[in-house]
């Protein structure tokens, strides 16, 4: 067995005109992505008073509706760990013509939805499903593409995200209002899925796939290597087995798992809330509490992910955090529109900054290994945190119909976040900087062969 040879590409940006590097063509597509893939999780809230109206077509509880949604979350935690796995051993190109698929199918299916079981398979297995596909491993993919300025990429790639979100929340709640539940999933499910089958062919895992060297090398950087497919996955197995023996590889998910319950509650119970209070009576209107936090959330989602490589991730982890749960004190008295707008304008600085800095966080402790399987138990303790929040909030309400109750909770879950960030391991240095000595040479190699290359994630995208 021998490996593809190995290329000296020249410090070209691929083939895009007026010297843009391919990296920020990719960064644009994940931004398209992220705008479909998580704009339904993101504005899931917005869906909360048409399915829990008694007058209207479904007159579901809110118990019951809070168990759904916490499945969506529940079901994308299993799955993160396994599409990451995919993402590095198949590669990013097949990972995004299978979330368009299944982004077709799965909001074709959910803009049918009469009953409660047909919704948990539709939304909570299915769409679950495809956002996992669309943001885990291409996401984790992002990493390869900066050889420095990791920080910039990731943070314009989340704030074109947040821009994007704002604007998806009150349209959905528009088109829900105006034109019904049946036609708006129809409408954007195709809009979506056939805008990221278009760009399809122009994803690639790395820049090696162009024979390219990613944003920001220079002269006297080593050249990326392309490698034999079985070696790619022995090197996976070898980088999995190192970042095992981390304490960061269990800490991080459980940060982000609190991180976000604290701000998951929010996203899916302050409309209700501000129903219930009679702040709102137009569903539109409500929406706009979620484009006002996403808005916003685009400066920390920008600004939180550079500052992270500057002054450290951990420190900008804690400090959005903190925000998080601090400004949901606000709601406690909030009884008027102009009140919950001016929560969302404040409560989205730390939201924004609290999940944007993983990608930097985890090339600080790793290096520049294939990062799909890290990331994904990252985005499993996220959802989990999803599932965990939405389901006991929904119980809560149920219980007591205390809406306070519910935001107490968030304060909780971030706060114990704070506390878990202080037991992170300084970013300073990478933690397993020697992994790639322990790749065996497998036995019909020959050991020139079988190099040592410091750069490039695995996956085969051709």
């Amino acid at each position: 067995m021998a490996l593809t040879s190995q290329p000296n590409p020249k410090l070209s940006n691929g083939p895009l005109p007026f010297g843009i590097h391919y990296s920020w063509l990719i960064i644009g597509i994940l931004a398209a992505v992220q705008i479909f893939a998580s704009s339904i999780s993101m504005a899931a809230g917005i869906m909360v008073p048409p399915l829990n109206d008694a007058n209207g077509d479904f007159g579901w509880s809110l118990g019951t509706i809070g168990v759904v949604i916490a499945s969506y979350y529940m079901f994308g935690a299993l799955y993160a760990p396994m599409t990451g796995w995919l993402g590095d051993r198949y590669g990013s190109r097949w990972m995004l013509f299978g979330a368009a698929i299944m982004y077709l199918i799965s909001m074709s299916l959910l803009s049918q939805v009469t009953e409660i079981w047909q919704f948990f398979i539709f939304f909570g297995m299915l769409l679950s499903l495809t956002q996992s596909l669309a943001m885990v491993p291409l996401m984790a993919a992002v990493s390869g593409w900066f050889r420095r300025r990791l920080g910039l990429g990731v943070g314009i790639l989340w704030g074109a995200g947040g821009v994007g979100t704002g604007i998806m929340a009150p349209l959905m709640g528009g088109f829900i209002e105006a034109l019904g539940w049946q036609t708006t999933f129809m409408l954007i499910g195709g809009m979506g899925g056939s805008i990221m089958l278009a760009m399809v062919p122009f994803m690639r895992g790395k820049p090696a796939d162009l024979g390219i060297l990613p944003y920001g090398a220079r002269e006297t950087d080593p050249p990326p290597v392309i490698r034999d497919k079985a070696v790619d996955r022995l090197r996976q197995k070898v980088f999995n087995q190192h970042t095992r023996r981390t304490k960061p590889f269990w800490n991080l998910p459980l940060i982000h798992g609190l991180g976000c319950a604290g701000h998951g509650t929010i996203l899916i119970y302050v409309i209700p809330m501000a129903f219930e209070r009679g702040a709102f009576t137009s569903l539109a209107q409500a929406g706009i509490i979620l484009t006002i936090i996403s808005l916003v959330s685009v400066i920390s989602r920008v600004v939180t992910p550079i500052l992270a490589e500057t002054y450290g991730t951990r420190r900008m982890m804690a400090t959005s955090l903190s925000i998080q749960a601090a400004t949901v004190f606000m709601l406690f008295w909030s009884q008027d529109a102009w009140a919950y707008y001016l929560f969302a304008g404040v409560f989205g600085i730390g939201f924004g900054g609290e999940w944007t800095g993983y990608l930097v966080i985890n090339r600080q402790y790793y290096g520049e290994g294939p990062m799909g399987t890290i990331y994904g138990w990252q985005t499993t303790g996220a959802l989990m945190g999803h599932a965990v929040a939405t389901a006991l909030a929904g119980l809560v309400i149920y219980a007591t119909g205390s809406f306070n109750l519910v935001m107490a909770l968030s304060v909780g879950f971030s706060g114990v976040g704070v506390l878990v960030i202080a037991l992170l391991e300084d970013t300073s240095h990478v933690l397993i900087p020697g992994w790639e000595e322990d790749i065996p040479t497998l036995p019909d190699m020959a050991p020139e062969t079988n190099p040592r290359p410091a750069a490039g994630a695995a996956g085969d995208d051709d």
